[in-house]
């Protein structure tokens, strides 16, 4: 169990961090729409270099057997981030696409928060379910074992 809650803990990491990132990337926004264009490239050159986190999630979700939920919202997010570039290929043509890249970095922003928290509370489960005292679980494991102590036995 010590391994599953590793792995837990590992993808909560990674997905607050990618969170933080997407926050970063707000900012960076913001400073191209307000600070001048020519700073839409530290936006652009930000996002290349935290997107490889996405596949990171994936591989922590997979290898370390989280279930369907935590490895469906990790390939999740590795297509959301995936859009972003081809969101913005649109620009010039469809600009109504290409206005779908900051909803998908919004929602992009809730499901890294939504794997952050699920991770974190299985790593709490796994942790707690490794701590269990074995007799409170435990089963006889004989099947003449009496449930009823000796002393009690002869009264």
């Amino acid at each position: 169990m010590r391994a599953r809650s590793g792995a837990y803990t590992a993808l909560a990491v990674v997905a607050w961090i990618f969170a933080a990132c997407i926050l970063v990337q707000v900012f960076l926004a913001g400073m191209g729409v307000f600070d001048g264009p020519e700073r839409f490239e530290a936006h652009r050159n930000f996002g290349y270099t935290f997107g490889w986190l996405t596949l990171v999630m994936v591989v922590i979700a997979a290898v370390g057997r989280l279930g369907r939920v935590l490895i469906g919202l990790s390939l999740l997010a590795l297509v959301q981030f995936f859009l972003q570039s081809i969101f913005i290929l649109f620009r010039e043509s469809q600009p109504a696409i290409a206005a779908l890249h900051p909803v998908n970095g919004v929602l992009l922003l809730v499901v890294a928060i939504a794997i952050g928290r699920i991770a974190w509370a299985g790593r709490r489960a796994a942790i707690r379910a490794s701590t269990a005292a074995p007799d409170a679980t435990a089963t006889p494991t004989s099947p003449t074992a009496s449930p009823v102590p000796p002393a009690e036995a002869g009264s």
